[in-house]
């Protein structure tokens, strides 16, 4: 790779993630600011980004609405909160904490506040979903086998070019594409798959073949397949229209595909079945997005509501630091009938807070070994 490549390489991902990203942490911290004004709290700022200020404003609540420099994330900062990550305080303990005060709140209401950010995240995704579905329609191929591997599972279990595949672990396959969702997940388990070959259904039993395949984000996933190709330029355009209801539960259908395949991902990944090799930073999110923004408004709309499922559903792990470890706490003051100390408090957000740099700083070790990988392999 030569060195202009290499300069000019970032500048078609950088505005694409950031367009993505300021989307996905606006509404996430948009959800925990409605449903924080819904319950009386005072937001003292919302903001876009870490770091040192660019440029904000004040609106007439008294809240600063501002940009900061480190476009990685953002953050709502209520009444009594004492930084970014909504640690209680220091509260002289005969006072009376106001009205606005958000650790004054019943736990349901800031269960409620801390929760509203990751499920905006699920909205936006299924909002997403449910325009696209409806106004552009979703683009598919039949599910028709153009190419047999040699030596491939499909092979050995007698599919042929030319050959329709019809249901597979008996759901119904009428897009190429559903054919490979249903089989990534399922590396290694025989599946019985239903195929038409001139007009005759013949059933098979076939067993996906787990491999390695690159994630989109500059790693690699285990995933089943099965050993055929599709050939799309042979295929005329088609396009599957839905009503906007249709197109609603549709969306909510994908939203909950993500979320489930994302969870079997991590569960895996702590379970010592997938590497940490396959994590990606900031670089790998950079390239999602530039090359899904090269493809196509359909391709780079659908990103954001991946990434959007994804953030979401991180967010609500069970990490201090993050909305999950809150929720947990708030479990925890309604079992006890009281808040943990502040030294438990303390301890678990260090904890926390170190949990979530390791897995910023593998995410970005293993961005950079894949581009000094791909340089030195050019």
């Amino acid at each position: 790779m030569e060195l202009s490549s290499l300069v000019n390489l970032p500048l078609g991902y950088i505005l694409p993630f950031l367009v993505a990203i300021t989307i996905i942490v606006f509404v996430h911290e948009y959800g925990h600011f409605q449903v924080a004004r819904w319950c009386g709290v005072k937001v003292e700022a919302f903001s876009i980004g870490f770091g040192r200020e660019i440029f904000g404003w004040f609106d007439k609540h008294g809240t600063r609405w501002k940009i900061c420099w480190l476009p990685l994330g953002g953050y709502v900062r209520f009444e009594g909160d004492a930084n970014a990550a909504s640690m209680p305080g220091e509260v002289n303990p005969e006072a009376v904490r106001g009205p606005g005060n958000f650790h004054s709140k019943p736990i349901w209401q800031r269960a409620l506040i801390v929760a509203a950010g990751p499920f905006a995240n699920f909205i936006l995704s299924i909002f997403i979903f449910t325009a696209a579905y409806s106004v552009i329609g979703v683009p598919y191929a039949e599910p028709r086998v153009d190419e047999v591997i040699a030596g491939s599972a499909a092979e050995q279990a007698g599919l042929k070019p030319g050959d329709f595949i019809r249901k597979v672990d008996g759901k119904e396959t009428r897009s190429f594409s559903s054919v490979q969702e249903i089989v990534w997940q399922k590396g290694g388990v025989p599946l019985a798959i239903v195929v038409e070959r001139a007009g005759a259904e013949i059933d098979l039993t076939l067993t996906p073949r787990a491999q390695e395949v690159p994630d989109g984000f500059g790693g690699t996933i285990k995933v089943g397949l099965l050993g055929v190709k599709h050939d799309p330029k042979t295929d005329q355009p088609l396009f599957e229209h839905y009503s906007v209801p249709e197109a609603f539960v549709k969306g909510i259908e994908r939203t909950w595909y993500i979320i489930a395949t994302t969870g079997h991902y991590v569960g895996k990944l702590f379970t010592g079945n997938e590497s940490i090799n396959q994590i990606g930073g900031p670089i790998a999110m950079a390239k999602g997005a530039g090359d899904t923004a090269s493809s196509g408004g359909l391709a780079f709309i659908s990103f954001v509501a991946l990434l959007s499922v994804s953030i979401g559903l991180i967010n609500l792990f069970p990490v201090p630091m993050l909305d999950g470890g809150h929720l947990v706490f708030y479990a925890v003051e309604a079992l006890r009938g009281k808040p943990l100390g502040p030294n438990a408090q303390e301890w678990g957000y260090r904890i926390g807070f170190s949990f979530v740099v390791m897995l910023m700083l593998i995410g970005i070790w293993n961005d950079v070994v894949r581009t000094i990988s791909v340089v030195l392999g050019s």
